[in-house]
């Protein structure tokens, strides 16, 4: 005998495994994907610029995620 409770879960687990059926790029999309203001970086000299100027305030060294050292006196 199958309860409902596991025919609930059964269903649940179903809608949750089906949902990731839909990720990635279609290759006819690839040409919206691929414009210039769907980048993460659209202007890597100004990013470039303004990592130069927050590393040199700060004294720290790293990439945006990574923590850093400095005075602390934020």
């Amino acid at each position: 005998m199958i309860t409902t409770r596991a025919i609930i879960i059964v269903l649940g687990l179903a809608c949750l495994l089906s949902a990731c059926s839909a990720f990635g790029v279609k290759p006819w999309e690839r040409d919206i994907m691929s414009r210039r203001s769907m980048q993460l970086n659209v202007q890597p000299d100004v990013t470039a610029f303004h990592d130069h100027i927050y590393f040199s305030k700060e004294g720290s060294s790293g990439g945006r995620s990574y923590d850093g050292g400095g005075c602390g006196c934020n």
